[in-house]
């Protein structure tokens, strides 16, 4: 597997309308894209930092994973994942992943926020870390 960089990290919030505020007013951010994935049952706004973004995300059901890892966070936020840009394609990671031993949240690759191929790695095998593999279909 070949990781390029630090795609984006994730960071579950209650409220995008509350939290977006912060990033921009306080820290100097610019939040250029907000979209909703209707399937995972989150909506994200995305902010640049350097070469790196930060995906913030919202809960839009309480069945979401989003929900569940903040309803465990004691009802607050904070960073649920980090993700990272692999260049040989994420089935060919995943595959990769398996035959070494390791274990995967999603068996192949499925589409993310920014039309981004994503799947997530199992935190038992990533010492306790939430990692998402991510490639961009149009590179």
């Amino acid at each position: 597997m070949q990781i390029s960089h630090i795609e984006h990290v994730g960071i579950a919030v209650t409220s995008l309308e509350e939290a977006i505020p912060f990033y921009e007013n306080l820290l100097g951010f610019k939040c250029f894209a907000v979209e909703e994935v209707a399937d995972q049952h989150v909506k994200t706004a995305f902010f640049k930092v350097g070469q790196t973004k930060l995906e913030l995300l919202e809960a839009t059901s309480p069945d979401s994973a989003i929900a569940k890892f903040i309803e465990k966070n004691g009802g607050r936020g904070g960073i649920q994942h980090i993700a990272f840009a692999v260049e040989d394609g994420v089935a060919n990671a995943l595959a990769e992943v398996q035959e070494k031993g390791g274990r995967v949240v999603d068996q192949a690759p499925r589409k993310g926020a920014e039309g981004l191929n994503i799947a997530f790695l199992h935190p038992k095998t990533t010492c306790g870390t939430l990692v998402e593999l991510c490639e961009d279909p149009n590179k």
